[in-house]
């Protein structure tokens, strides 16, 4: 048996031919996309339940046509302060997707025979990674989020530039400032290293992917107050920039909507008492929507406590489509094409 069936014989959540299950075994139907649909940021290196290859093949069935995996040089290649020196390179990361890329293509066929296949999207072309097989153009970001900032040096910048210069590459990312409670790093420090990433993203002429979380209950939303100052200084780069990971309201994304960034919802926009987040997706303007999954984390309702992966964007979709249908701004039809759209113009693709 090929590695790739075995993993088909471990994915027994498709025996009845539905995607998603709650952990008692309930199928929990994939919402219908009226477009592709667009993870945007959905890390692959570090599920635990999940295999990347099964799950970029999952996400094509659910109807995603584009993932986008972020890569940091430091925590992906198992950088430290304690035990300085890469355990990856940056190659071996690029492989690592190619690999799991091609797995999943095989994969396809496999689901084929089952009778399992993706979503038809008439009217809308393959991008330019994808496959008749496997629809989805697979591609990533690199960057150094703010808890590797102190080790962010010259060796440090040299494998990012490496994995920038990848055929999969699309943007810088996610750099940025956190400062909740599982961070300990200096402010001053991760806003050093925040500038020097933006700048080259300018240099490069690629968009960036912003991480930035606020202390909780800080009303004056600091991170965001201090990330927005350095766009407005340093400049938004000419490709584009992406506020991923979005949970606050229309207050806090308005100026970010002002310096032209999108703005990406997850699983958090589904959740019961997320009210402000999903006031914020309709508030957001058209052209500058998106979705991601952040995957392993916050997996969306109904699946809430499992473990993310990039097909549950369909849940994600499907909520701001109907948030900005609730408020009358836009049908779900138009949301739907709107969030393939900007993505794609996103990352030039």
């Amino acid at each position: 048996m090929s590695h790739a069936a075995t993993l088909m014989t471990d994915a027994l959540t498709l025996e009845d031919g539905e995607l998603f299950h709650t952990k008692k075994g309930k199928a929990r139907p994939c919402p219908a996309p009226l477009a592709p649909l667009a993870d945007t940021h959905g890390h692959l290196t570090v599920l635990r339940s999940h295999d990347p290859a099964l799950a970029i093949a999952r996400a094509a069935l659910a109807g995603v046509r584009l993932l986008v995996v972020p890569i940091d040089p430091v925590g992906d290649c198992g950088y430290s302060r304690e035990e300085p020196g890469p355990v990856h390179s940056a190659a071996d990361l690029i492989a690592f997707l190619d690999e799991a890329w091609a797995l999943a293509e095989e994969l396809m066929g496999e689901f084929a025979e089952q009778g399992l296949v993706p979503p038809a999207f008439p009217g809308y072309d393959l991008l330019p990674g994808a496959t008749e097989r496997l629809p989805l153009d697979l591609r990533f970001v690199a960057g150094v989020h703010p808890y590797g900032a102190p080790v962010f040096d010259d060796a440090c910048e040299a494998r990012m530039r490496e994995l920038l210069r990848g055929g999969r590459c699309v943007g810088v990312g996610e750099i940025g400032l956190d400062y909740g409670p599982y961070s300990d790093v200096d402010p001053a420090v991760q806003l050093e290293v925040f500038e020097r990433q933006l700048l080259m993203a300018h240099e490069l002429d690629l968009p960036v992917e912003l991480h930035v979380r606020d202390a909780a209950d800080d009303a004056a939303a600091t991170a965001h107050a201090q990330a927005a100052d350095l766009l407005r200084r340093v400049g938004v780069p000419r490709a584009g920039c992406d506020l991923h990971c979005f949970t606050s309201g229309p207050e806090v994304l308005a100026p970010f909507a002002e310096l032209g960034c999108h703005v990406a919802f997850g699983g958090a926009a589904t959740f019961n008492k997320s009210e402000d987040i999903r006031d914020a997706a309709a508030a957001c303007p058209a052209h500058l929507v998106i979705t991601e999954t952040d995957s392993p984390y916050m997996a969306p309702v109904p699946l809430r406590g499992e473990e993310c992966e990039p097909a549950m964007v369909a849940f994600t979709a499907a909520c701001v489509a109907q948030a900005r249908a609730d408020a009358g701004v836009a049908t779900p039809a138009e949301t739907y094409r709107a969030l393939w759209r900007n993505a794609c113009n996103l990352f030039g693709l």
